[in-house]
C-alpha cells in the first residue's frame, strides 16, 4: 500500500556506476530503494533485499511480528535465503548458465546445494503452512523470489510436496504475480 516509482537500472550499461545509483547502494547492485518519507521524515537510502524488507515490514507493520519469538523466527528464514538459498542459487546460475566454461563438477556441486536447502524448506512447510509459521512473512516474500526460478537455476524440486505447494500458494498472490511483472512491465 505504500507509493513507489521503480527505476529501471540497465547492466549493460554503466548506469549503476553512476553516482546517483551509487549513493543509494555503493555496492553498485540491485535492488536499491530510496524512501523520500523515511525515519523522523528524512530521506533514507537502503540496499540489500533483507534489510529492504525489514524496513518496509517495520514501517508498514506488515509481514515482521511483533512478538519476539515469532519475529525472531521470521527473521531466521529470511537469514537463511539471505546466507543460503539466495547465493546457492547464484552461483548455480553462474555456473550453469554464464560462463562460457562449463565446470560440471561446480554445477552439480551448486545445484545439489541448492536441492538440499529446497529439502529445508520442504520439510519446514510440512511442519507449518508458512515459512515463519502461521503468517505469510518477508521470509516467504524473500525465499520465493528465489526458489520460483528452480527450472532457470537446474534444480530438481521433484518429491518436494510441501515446496510445491507453498509454491503454488504464493504464486497466486496478487502482490507476488504483480511482482515478478514490474521489471518486465517498466
Amino acid at each position: 500500500g505504500l507509493p513507489y516509482e521503480v527505476h529501471r537500472e540497465s547492466f549493460d550499461t554503466p548506469d549503476q556506476f553512476s553516482p546517483e545509483f551509487l549513493s543509494l547502494n555503493p555496492n553498485n547492485k540491485i535492488p536499491a530503494i530510496l524512501d523520500p518519507n523515511g525515519p523522523g521524515g528524512q530521506p533514507l537510502a537502503l540496499w540489500e533485499s533483507g534489510a529492504i524488507l525489514v524496513y518496509l515490514a517495520e514501517k508498514t507493520g506488515k509481514f515482521l511480528p511483533a512478538d519476539p519469538a515469532r519475529r525472531y523466527e521470521t527473521l531466521q528464514w529470511l537469514m537463511f535465503q539471505m546466507g543460503g538459498v539466495g547465493p546457492m542459487m547464484g552461483q548455480a546460475n553462474v555456473f550453469s548458465r554464464y560462463l562460457p566454461e562449463k565446470i560440471p563438477v561446480a554445477i552439480e556441486r551448486y545445484q545439489n546445494e541448492c536441492r538440499r536447502l529446497f529439502e529445508v524448506l520442504d520439510t519446514r512447510l510440512g511442519q507449518a503452512e508458512w515459512l515463519a509459521g502461521s503468517e505469510y512473512s518477508i521470509a516467504d516474500i524473500a525465499n520465493w523470489c528465489w526458489v520460483r526460478t528452480y527450472r532457470w537455476s537446474g534444480v530438481d524440486i521433484e518429491g518436494l510436496a510441501n515446496l510445491r505447494r507453498w509454491m503454488d500458494v504464493m504464486k497466486e498472490r496478487p502482490a507476488c504475480q504483480y511482482g515478478v511483472t514490474v521489471p518486465i512491465a517498466m
